[in-house]
């Protein structure tokens, strides 16, 4: 995590709220509807006593707030799919452009770019190469293939062997948004690093795991920034179309 970020919180946007149900908080207006008795037997059931007993525990074993703190988690990790995915397509989009910048538009099927692409340490780690080969064995066009490859693949692409390369010329072309007070190669291994996280949050959303003990705020604002530095405009679009920062304030 870097410092220096700027202040999104002070959003100029008001935030949609969801209000509904009976169970008040006094910090946003969001009410949730109290559980019936026989949501409180068998909702557990549904979620499985392993999974549910990681709310149990982090409700002093209160099965009614357990389940408060299911639904917070459903509903935060519902409410950051918008943020992700805005942050998804304008990095992908920035990144696809400066490759083709420096290899041209078929840059899928270029073998120099393909071999620059880092290979894993380890045979079970994600191959950007393997990605690349395999989309574009299959798919016609360069936009087609920068839709379906990994978010994983637009993260490699933020290591080291891409400096000399790309970076030190396009980037700041690419990533306007940038903090100009520090040097291209930090702005890069900080963007690799965030990027890292942020697909590691999008993951354990996808696969349905809690997210409420992580810091939301901060997964936000990360979020946020690497969307900036790609678009001003586009973050503070997206500030005006969140719920997280509300939902945040009522956590149970």
């Amino acid at each position: 995590m870097r410092g220096g970020r700027s202040p999104h919180s002070q959003s100029r946007c008001a935030i949609y709220r969801l209000v509904d149900g009976a169970v008040n908080s006094k910090r946003t207006g969001i009410r949730y509807l109290p559980f019936t008795a026989q949501e409180l037997h068998e909702l557990p059931l549904v979620i499985s006593a392993p999974r549910f007993a990681t709310y149990l525990q982090a409700m002093g074993n209160d099965r009614e707030k357990a389940l408060q703190l299911y639904q917070w988690n459903l509903e935060v990790s519902s409410a950051l799919i918008v943020p992700l995915q805005i942050c998804e397509v304008a990095i992908r989009n920035g990144v696809a452009e400066a490759i083709e910048q420096v290899h041209g538009p078929n840059w899928p099927w270029t073998n120099g770019f393909i071999r620059s692409l880092p290979r894993p340490r380890r045979h079970t780690d994600y191959n950007p190469a393997t990605d690349l080969t395999r989309c574009a064995s299959v798919l016609p066009t360069t936009g087609k293939i920068i839709a379906e490859l990994k978010f994983a693949f637009w993260e490699k692409i933020f290591t080291a062997g891409q400096d000399q390369r790309m970076w030190n010329t396009h980037f700041r072309t690419f990533f306007p948004g940038a903090p100009t007070n520090r040097s291209v190669a930090d702005c890069r291994a900080a963007a690799h690093s965030d990027l890292r996280s942020i697909r590691k949050l999008r993951n354990r959303i996808a696969h349905h795991e809690p997210i409420f003990t992580r810091d939301i705020a901060d997964e936000y604002h990360r979020i946020h920034e690497m969307i900036a530095w790609r678009n001003a405009v586009a973050a503070s679009w997206m500030d005006c179309r969140q719920s997280v920062l509300t939902l945040i304030q009522a956590r149970p």
